[in-house]
């Protein structure tokens, strides 16, 4: 029996987030999940998060992972609030070790948080194999976007992260701390080497106008149609297109209070002596306003 995927778009933040069972074991993984978060209020909310609980509730899965591709720069995660309902291990890429040391002196975070990974239950390896119930997955490295960008491949399914996005719509930026161009390119065609019917999901979608949102694309359509990296586009093409196209980009809306959260596993920064949460918002350190959109 083959993996059953299960997609929840989130339209707030164009963000798809995914269930993904052995139907032999009823193990399952979440794959980018999403805290609901109102920038105005400062209030977060687990409406997201709960349709995934409801999911797993109606069709009797047992969490075994909660995955992130990366520290996402668009939503916060609520991978900690899942863990705690439901269970399962949070994992991500090791190189998610340098994203929390950039961000940590970005935010001047505690003396006790350490840049470590030791906010994550598991660091992947470029390669390493793991399970979901008897549903063999291999995590592979694709950095680009950042360091520490992940994809799962398992069943004749990728899924990629912010790496691709769909094919009239491209490729991520790569000009975040760490962020590279080049890599992306390599990682992107690494992912395009992959068996033509391989089923690419993506993270998040940005439809142009008169489009539903989208997020599942074969290996074949991405080499044919893909904006940005279609077969025929090289390294050095892509590159320029893209630095430049990142040049144009104004920061995402959340980026600020989400990776202060997303590179602690999805958990709030420690309750100060009046038990409340703060997020920080550095000032004057990032770059100057351009055009709001991450593709």
């Amino acid at each position: 029996m083959h993996a059953t995927i299960e997609a929840f778009f989130d339209p707030d933040t164009g963000t798809v987030s995914y269930v993904v069972a052995d139907p032999a074991t009823s193990a399952a993984a979440i794959i980018d999940p999403v805290l609901d978060f109102d920038f105005k209020s400062g209030r977060t909310t687990t409406g997201s998060a709960d349709a995934l609980l409801a999911h797993l509730r109606e069709q009797r899965l047992t969490l075994q992972w909660i995955l992130e591709t990366h520290a996402h720069a668009d939503h916060l995660s609520s991978a900690r609030y899942l863990q705690q309902q439901a269970g399962g291990r949070i994992a991500i890429g090791k190189n998610i070790r340098r994203v929390q040391a950039a961000f940590k002196e970005l935010y001047n975070l505690e003396r006790t948080f350490l840049p470590d990974g030791s906010q994550f239950d598991h660091l992947f390896e470029d390669g390493e194999t793991f399970a979901i119930g008897r549903v063999e997955a291999v995590a592979l490295l694709v950095p680009g976007h950042t360091p520490a960008d992940m994809a799962y491949l398992l069943d004749g399914a990728a899924f990629v992260g912010d790496t691709l996005f769909m094919p009239d719509v491209g490729s991520a930026r790569a000009d975040f701390p760490g962020g590279d161009a080049h890599a992306l390119y390599r990682s992107i065609r690494r992912l395009l080497a992959l068996p033509e019917a391989t089923r690419l999901y993506v993270c998040h979608d940005y439809p142009p106008p008169g489009r539903a949102p989208q997020w599942q694309a074969t290996v074949a359509e991405q080499r044919a149609r893909n904006i940005h990296v279609r077969d025929g586009i090289g390294e050095q093409e892509f590159v320029a297109m893209r630095q430049a196209r990142d040049a144009t980009l104004e920061l995402p809306t959340l980026i600020l209070p989400s990776i202060q959260v997303n590179v602690r596993a999805g958990a709030l920064p420690p309750a100060e002596d009046n038990g409340v949460s703060y997020l920080k918002i550095p000032l004057n350190v990032l770059g100057a306003p351009r055009l709001a959109r991450a593709s």
